[in-house]
């Protein structure tokens, strides 16, 4: 079995990307509620903050901050993506080794996640976030996506509304 060396630092902040295995699809965005639904209960039994969060049709990005002496995310992760994979109907291509292990063939096997290291790292891996939509040509401003923690961000006073249209540019690639 293959070994996966994570960092894990309790009480520490992580950005994620997690994908669905069908890159072509929409189903994150189709089952939003779901998924966030999904988020909410496992934040009710292992308390953990999302601090931002953007859902796009095939992949997500994520950043948590975990409870002082708690770095266990990768449960948390696999709790969520198994409570979402239940809530659909069984529907998707199985490979034979998806199969043989009672998995469902929604989502890629794996995770990548990033420490964040301090405050400047935090802000630009929530612009990243935010503008992300817009990145992958689902938006032309960064307002006009509704799976996103934007809109809580300019409630809150941090982003303008107008922040992040299509002349922005944010570096940096999924």
């Amino acid at each position: 079995m293959t070994s996966y060396r994570r960092n894990l630092v309790p009480g520490g902040s992580y950005f994620f990307t997690l994908a669905i295995a069908d890159r072509q699809s929409d189903l994150l965005v189709r089952h939003a509620d779901t998924l966030k639904q999904a988020i909410h209960v496992e934040k009710q039994q292992h308390p953990f903050s999302v601090l931002a969060l953007v859902i796009l049709p095939d992949h997500l990005h994520a950043i948590w901050r975990l409870p002082e002496g708690d770095c266990d995310y990768s449960n948390r992760w696999r709790r969520i993506k198994s409570a979402f994979s239940r809530a659909l109907p069984k529907d998707e291509d199985l490979s034979q080794s998806r199969a043989q292990k009672g998995e469902r063939g929604i989502w890629q096997r794996r995770f990548w996640e990033h420490t964040l290291r301090d405050e400047h790292d935090m802000q630009v891996h929530c612009d990243y976030i935010h503008f992300n939509p817009v990145k992958h040509g689902h938006a032309g401003r960064v307002v006009d996506w509704p799976h996103s923690t934007f809109h809580a961000y300019v409630e809150r006073g941090v982003y303008l509304p107008d922040w992040g249209g299509t002349d922005a540019s944010i570096d940096g690639d999924d």
